[in-house]
């Protein structure tokens, strides 16, 4: 399951919930693996990140993450001032988006301008910039406090992110024995789940798998 949690707060509360609720009806909440949108700038040391990070907010234009954030949440931020807190409001768009920056958190408060400058880099998902080994470190602390499983990266920039974090951040996890050294053969569920191609029991979704031979096909 992929979700965008932009707190440790929110993500553990997130994470505990879907655990629940699969040992509710049934399943391993181990068998379900949970991966948070994260965006993050690594550099060769902290100095050098934080130098990129402020390079990148020169070019975030506050329009267009209001226009982003607006499309997603089905709000027109463009007619709120800039200081104003964010409040819930139903809409028919991502729903789970409107709550995550209005009342989801009890100790945070969201303004207008603040959440143009989050989705302004990266989206919703939270970012981390530093070093390999300081982006690491804090990679290892969401785990740890959270519960989650893994992230899903985002980017900040188109293609200068992902070498970054392919030519410095990957080396230092596997330094660290948190990454892959080489890749598994198999379907992606057989690398995730180290099980087989297929969806078995107990999950859901194999009692809708189409059986077949010469005389008949049955769900």
């Amino acid at each position: 399951m992929f979700v965008a949690a932009p707190s440790k707060v929110l993500l553990k509360r997130a994470v505990a919930d879907i655990r629940r609720r699969a040992e509710a009806v049934g399943r391993d909440p181990r068998s379900i693996l949970i991966f948070n949108l994260q965006t993050v700038i690594v550099g060769e040391s902290d100095r050098a990140a934080q130098e990129k990070w402020k390079e990148y907010q020169q070019w975030v234009s506050y329009e267009g993450a209001l226009a982003l954030v607006s499309g997603w949440t089905g709000i027109d931020f463009g007619q709120y001032q800039p200081d104003q807190v964010l409040k819930y409001l139903h809409t028919n768009a991502i729903q789970s988006a409107v709550e995550t920056f209005s009342t989801a958190d009890p100790d945070r408060q969201w303004t207008v301008k603040a959440l143009a400058d989050w989705v302004g880099i990266g989206g919703f998902g939270p970012l981390l910039v530093g070093s390999a080994q300081t982006v690491a470190d804090e990679l290892q602390s969401w785990v740890e406090e959270t519960d989650v499983d893994g992230f899903n990266l985002a980017y900040a920039l188109t293609h200068e992110t992902f070498t970054d974090v392919v030519e410095l951040l990957i080396p230092e996890l596997q330094k660290r024995g948190v990454y892959k050294q080489e890749y598994a053969a198999g379907t992606l569920r057989e690398k995730l789940f180290n099980a087989g191609p297929q969806l078995e029991i107990p999950h859901p979704g194999a009692g809708y798998r189409v059986r077949s031979n010469l005389k008949q096909a049955v769900i």
